[in-house]
């Protein structure tokens, strides 16, 4: 059986975890003081479902599956929607399996963006905050949960040990080609992160839809933020030029926002509306292609 049966399959009947399991993995293991040594003590036996998601993952995220997942979304054909719109969409996408939170998927959007409100951090980061996980649409468009969220790595290059579960990275396809096992790839020494073919997901597909609107710091934010090698290893930073490193910084002030925002208080949605209203008319037109 090829690879591209296999997809086709998994896209069928997708064996990926929730999303909530997969977030709540993500805090467990960036928890505030572990150590590294405590949070890569994640295997499968302990965490099967999200082991099952990285096996998906790192097996058919091959350089040509993400060439041809941004020939298909990054055209932004899918119809124009306002922010309001956009959130409204992927309030369909229900998780019947947790029983124990009835918060939408808006309501989580604004939990992120009050707290980094809260905070008092510049307008523009509240839209970031607001706006992040609205690629994940992907998955009402048809897409496994395994192409739209995890972690991402780079594609046509060396995968980093750094990359949870690297181990499923031997089945990968690519990881049978001489040129994309080496340190550089396809890519040359400090060519910058703008020049790499990431993983296909949620990130590059909520920057591509803001690049036009938002400033380089939350571009940075939105195409990066699940870029954990980077950002909390330090890998790949061979492939990085001064402009991402002068951008790391906000990557990982965005980072806590985005695992640890989640509260048990519902966000009053009509009391925040005419805020969110004025936040949205001042970085957005009316109507945004997705």
């Amino acid at each position: 059986m090829n690879p591209t049966t296999q997809i086709s399959e998994v896209d069928q009947n997708p064996l990926s975890p929730d999303m909530d399991e997969w977030e709540e993995f993500l805090e467990g293991r960036y928890k505030e003081g572990k150590s590294q040594e405590e949070f890569r003590q994640y295997d499968a036996e302990a965490n099967p479902g999200v082991a099952e998601f990285y096996r998906l993952n790192h097996t058919f995220q091959t350089h040509a599956y993400v060439l041809g997942k941004e020939s298909q979304y990054f055209g932004l054909k899918r119809g124009e929607k306002s922010i309001w719109e956009a959130a409204e969409f992927l309030n369909t996408l229900v998780d019947d399996s947790d029983p124990d939170t009835d918060l939408t998927q808006l309501e989580h959007l604004l939990q992120t963006s009050e707290a980094i409100r809260r905070d008092g951090h510049p307008r523009w980061m509240v839209a970031t905050g607001f706006v992040h996980d609205l690629g994940k649409c992907l998955c009402l468009y048809g897409e496994p949960q395994w192409g739209v969220v995890g972690d991402t790595f780079p594609t046509g290059c060396a995968y980093s040990d750094a990359v949870v579960f690297p181990e499923y990275f031997r089945a990968n396809p690519d990881s049978q080609n001489p040129l994309y096992q080496t340190k550089f790839g396809i890519y040359e020494e400090n060519c910058g992160l703008d020049k790499v073919k990431m993983s296909f997901g949620h990130d590059g597909y909520i920057y591509e839809v803001m690049k036009n609107y938002l400033p380089m710091e939350s571009l940075y934010m939105l195409r990066f933020h699940s870029f954990y090698a980077w950002h909390r290893h330090g890998a790949y930073d061979y492939l990085c030029n001064e402009q991402d490193r002068a951008m790391l910084p906000w990557v990982l002030k965005f980072n806590p926002y985005d695992l640890y925002s989640k509260g048990h208080t519902k966000p009053d949605f009509k009391q925040l509306k005419p805020y969110y209203d004025d936040l949205f008319a001042e970085f957005f037109p009316e109507k945004i292609a997705w």
